[in-house]
């Protein structure tokens, strides 16, 4: 049985290689055993890794995956054979989640609903785990805030749209691109506006100003694109200490890793929080794993209702998942991409 697995190269070059992969015989006690039918592909976040001193010279790939439960250890309570699971595998898993059958703890996954296709399923559970860990868990939203989505068109940006609109709150959304800004325009009544980043004649700042009678936005989810190609840094200062009076999520952590005492003062002065979005560290620690669980399966029923309606492409074979996982790790993929078993 061929799994994929990606070994980092000296100067930076990625090489991702299907290779064989054994599967343990033997069940713990609340092991699965999990046939795969579809696995999402997301980047490999190599710095992690080293930061989590889980360095391998052979990283496995695809950790978002959707099946059914082949076998279960003694002590599993939460599935039996022939259920349809989706989950999200641990950063420290032996096995791809690119592959046929995949050994995993029984608190890695939930239960998913009948209408979901298995596509669907492995391609938004993590980008709507992302959403719910942004908008509840850190910028706590409620009904009649303002939220700024960054690079809105994006898989991530799409579902914080969703679920931002779903709860009530005004979403103003940035496109980087004019498809994007057709895109993004055809989610409304979701998008309350939509700025074009890439006009140089719309200021973005002015912009949400001028749609919030000059009050600003509750919160910023950035999802860490480069917006600007000159200063990107200055641009998001603008961000923070103009719009900004609340809160401000974002994954591009290396751009604010150092604040100034006046800086850090001004957000004080507004009572507002600039926070770190690493939705990692619901599967690094388990201290709240029955919370984790309830995310994972609201996801799954707000993507039953229709809440959730996810970018994604056509299912790629897994003949295709080489080619695939490199433009996904160079991010020249706009749209989910999931491998189809």
């Amino acid at each position: 049985m061929k799994g994929l697995y990606c070994k980092p190269g000296d100067q930076g070059d990625v090489k991702f290689v299907l290779q064989e992969t054994n599967v343990p015989t033997n069940l713990g006690s609340h092991q699965v055993k999990v046939q795969v039918k579809s696995c999402a592909l997301s980047p490999v976040d190599f710095k992690l890794y080293e930061d989590l001193k889980f360095e391998k010279e052979h990283v496995p790939v695809g950790r978002e995956i959707a099946g059914v439960v082949l076998q279960v250890g003694p002590k599993v309570t939460f599935f039996q054979p022939d259920d349809e699971v989706v989950g999200i595998l641990p950063l420290d898993a032996e096995q791809p989640g690119l592959c046929s059958i995949v050994v995993t703890d029984e608190y890695n996954l939930v239960q998913k609903p009948e209408k979901v296709s298995w596509v669907e399923a492995a391609a938004v559970i993590k980008d709507g785990l992302r959403a719910y860990t942004a908008l509840h868990t850190l910028a706590r939203m409620a009904a009649g805030q303002t939220v700024l989505v960054l690079d809105g068109a994006g898989p991530f940006g799409v579902l914080a749209i969703q679920l931002a609109h779903y709860h009530g709150v005004k979403v103003l959304a940035t496109a980087s691109s004019p498809e994007d800004q057709k895109f993004l325009e055809e989610l409304r009544p979701s998008v309350a506006r939509v700025i074009r980043v890439w006009d140089s004649k719309q200021d973005l700042v002015d912009s949400c100003l001028e749609e919030t009678g000059g009050l600003g936005v509750d919160i910023i989810i950035d999802s860490g694109v480069r917006l600007y190609e000159e200063k990107p840094e200055a641009q998001r200062h603008s961000l923070i200490f103009t719009l900004l009076h609340y809160t401000f999520n974002t994954i591009n952590f290396i751009l604010f890793s150092k604040l100034d005492p006046p800086d850090s003062h001004i957000l004080f002065l507004k009572a507002a929080s600039l926070l770190f979005l690493n939705d990692e560290v619901w599967t690094t620690s388990r201290a709240k794993q029955g919370r984790y669980l309830h995310i994972l399966k609201d996801v799954m029923d707000k993507l039953c209702t229709g809440t959730f309606r996810p970018q994604l492409v056509d299912p790629v074979p897994l003949y295709e998942a080489t080619v695939s996982m490199e433009m996904v790790q160079r991010k020249q993929a706009r749209k989910r991409i999931a491998v189809k078993l």
